[in-house]
């Protein structure tokens, strides 16, 4: 069944670049996504394809799904490291065709990614998978997810929320980062602009002591409301 019909809207104001070195294969999977969800669907050989706008150009949101299939966790994950790491803090980004026996979820989790679609999934499920990434959601299986939320707890300072000194509007930006926002989002709703927001970001990363804003999601569920009793 196409998921079309069970959507109320489609995301004609998004954009998707699927990366990869197989082009017909990605050339008809852009085709697909684009009929299903009416977003914009770009092909791209590697990550250095894509461009990387600046934070103040920032128009449309964005989705990265970069395709796995030939090669090894290892060096994929150098891939990333190495050119993904702006890209990846600029857009929003999954892998697709994982080879499910790498157990690369909670590594992916770690790089901001926000989902990991395997080799089996069906172009009905990557569909469904882009709808919920577009929506703030993370796909990923729940026990992932909460196998990720007690590494995280465990690795945190339980006394480091009381040492954080968070301002009131450092806490707005961190509510609207934990709810999935873009920076040109939470610059709309806050009436500033998208550098300020990038800055807030910044000082937050470095306040909280996370690397992405997966972990500042996961940091904010945690401390957020004992941050705004505080104020």
């Amino acid at each position: 069944m196409s998921l079309k019909k069970g959507k109320k809207c489609q995301l004609t104001d998004k954009i998707v670049y699927i990366v990869g070195p197989l082009r017909l294969q990605n050339d008809l999977m852009a085709l697909f996504l684009k009929r299903e969800t009416g977003a914009k669907c770009l092909v791209g050989k590697d990550l250095s394809h894509i461009p990387v706008p600046d934070d103040e150009n920032i128009s449309q949101p964005k989705l990265v799904l970069l395709d796995c299939l030939g090669k090894d966790m290892e060096s994929l994950l150098v891939e990333i490291e190495s050119d993904g790491k702006k890209i990846l803090y600029q857009n929003l980004a999954a892998l697709f065709n994982v080879n499910p026996g790498w157990r690369i979820e909670e590594k992916a989790v770690g790089l901001g990614l926000r989902g990991v679609f395997y080799e089996g999934d069906t172009l009905d499920r990557i569909t469904k998978g882009v709808y919920a990434i577009f929506n703030g959601e993370f796909w990923f299986s729940r026990d992932i997810m909460a196998r990720c939320l007690r590494k995280y707890k465990v690795q945190s300072d339980p006394f480091m929320r009381d040492r954080i000194s968070v301002t009131p509007r450092e806490i707005e930006v961190l509510t609207m980062v934990a709810l999935g926002a873009k920076n040109e989002e939470i610059a709309h709703k806050l009436c500033i602009s998208s550098h300020t927001v990038k800055t807030h970001i910044y000082n937050i990363f470095k306040k909280i002591n996370v690397s992405n804003r997966l972990q500042a999601a996961f940091w904010a569920a945690k401390n957020l409301q004992h941050l705004i009793t505080k104020y």
